[in-house]
């Protein structure tokens, strides 16, 4: 299980001392801003202690790791909060003790895609940092992509994958026993396509498109792993 961020700043709480870990803060805040705009690899280290109103003999005092530590703390910090709003919203629509009628999988389905797609707008800066993290793939040190993918990707895919497991084991799909695969099928066919088309959020699509879209992801989904008596309606 990944840590909290309310865990995490519990944590650093009694590891660190007030003034300490707002100056911390304050930094990681910052270069949120930076590396959002800028990328990994064109943010230096002068920008980043520049945005945060400090000298960069305080920011190598506070992150020795330097611009390194600092996108590692901060693409932790956003994924775990896009990694919370995405279970939540995903125990609010499929909740494994209540499985949909078979009606409303459906509906349920594209609610669940919706509310994934409506994260882009509330945090930008998360997905600003994605954006470049796919970009610049090859210039981000691997210990920082790993830590990115099992702090948000990872343990959303299990998650995903195991309300696919509950609504397979209502009879509402077939898997073709591969939870993981379906649910990246169904990741891709909706939340993805969203983020292809809109450049992770900075490119809004109007409303009735991105309704299109989703529900026509969600449809082609159910046509490849719909249960006995589910299937798209359209």
């Amino acid at each position: 299980m990944s840590e909290t961020n309310k865990s995490r700043l519990e944590r650093a709480q009694r590891e660190v001392s007030p003034r300490k870990l707002e100056k911390q803060i304050a930094l990681a805040s910052a270069s949120c801003t930076v590396f959002g705009r800028e990328g990994y690899a064109r943010a230096s280290v002068d920008a980043l202690a520049a945005e945060a109103g400090v000298s960069t003999r305080t920011l190598y005092n506070h992150f020795p790791g330097g611009k390194a530590q600092l996108f590692q703390t901060v693409v932790t910090w956003t994924s775990g909060e896009v990694r919370d709003a995405q279970l939540a919203r995903l125990r609010e629509v499929l909740d494994p003790a209540r499985p949909p009628h078979p009606d409303d999988l459906e509906r349920d389905l594209v609610a669940l895609a919706r509310a994934f797609v409506g994260l882009m707008t509330e945090h930008p800066n998360h997905f600003a940092l994605v954006r470049h993290i796919h970009a610049e793939a090859d210039h981000v040190p691997p210990e920082v992509l790993t830590a990115w993918h099992e702090e948000g990707p990872a343990p959303v895919g299990r998650a995903v994958a195991e309300a696919m497991s509950h609504l397979a084991g209502a009879g509402l799909l077939d898997l073709h026993g591969d939870p993981a695969m379906a649910a990246a099928h169904f990741m891709a066919l909706t939340t993805h396509t969203i983020v292809q088309f809109t450049h992770y959020g900075v490119l809004p699509l109007p409303p009735a498109e991105t309704d299109r879209l989703v529900g026509g992801g969600v449809a082609a989904f159910l046509r490849a792993y719909g249960g006995t008596g589910t299937g798209p309606t359209g």
